[in-house]
């Protein structure tokens, strides 16, 4: 793990997760160890609905924390109802908390490059819907990081199973003097609750 990296999850680890969260997390940390039992690829997708902020975050959060762990075998993705583009301020939050970042393209829909470890191979990142190519066809669980996504998608096809676990969007403090802080306490939210999922696995 990355030297920044390795201190950000020092803290998380001591962010609390309540009951309350844990009860949503539960069923995620269940599918996880369900597929780690039998040996089978676990592959996450985590869907918003402009794949942009809160998905990103998750997926990039939840590879980090299954090498943490040292849960093998799992592949992160992310997706929306639409594709956008990922949200600069994701990226500058992560590299603050340790990530290394390289943007490998410039469109309006640049692609990135994430680390979380030297000799690991990086998160690649850019907006895209669900069911892009990129993605998974089957055989996955689908994540819902947001309202929108969850009753916008009454169905996810090829998912095998669902699981709502909603974030506020940081999106509402951009513009304002608020605005870093609130995109640097959603993702240590996501990477507490992801620190607790992979935690769970045995």
């Amino acid at each position: 793990m990355l030297e920044n990296l390795s201190k950000t999850i020092e803290i998380i680890a001591e962010i609390a997760v309540s009951d309350e969260r844990k009860q949503v997390l539960q069923p995620l940390a269940e599918y996880i160890q369900k597929k780690a039992n039998a040996n089978e690829e676990i592959r996450l997708n985590f869907i918003c609905t402009h794949n942009s902020r809160r998905s990103h975050l998750s997926q990039i959060w939840a590879q980090a924390m299954a090498f943490q762990f040292g849960i093998k075998n799992v592949f992160c993705y992310s997706g929306g109802t639409e594709a956008t583009a990922m949200f600069p301020k994701v990226a500058e939050t992560l590299v603050n908390q340790g990530f290394q970042i390289q943007k490998l393209s410039q469109e309006q829909n640049p692609v990135y490059a994430v680390k979380f470890d030297d000799n690991q191979h990086p998160v690649i990142c850019f907006s895209k819907a669900y069911f892009d190519d990129f993605n998974p066809k089957n055989n996955f669980g689908a994540i819902m990081t947001c309202n929108n996504a969850d009753e916008g998608c009454p169905m996810v096809f090829g998912a095998e199973a669902r699981f709502p676990i909603k974030y506020d969007d940081p999106k509402a403090f951009d513009g304002n003097e608020l605005m870093n802080e609130k995109y640097a306490e959603r993702s240590l939210q996501i990477a507490s609750e992801m620190y607790f999922v992979f935690s769970q696995i045995k």
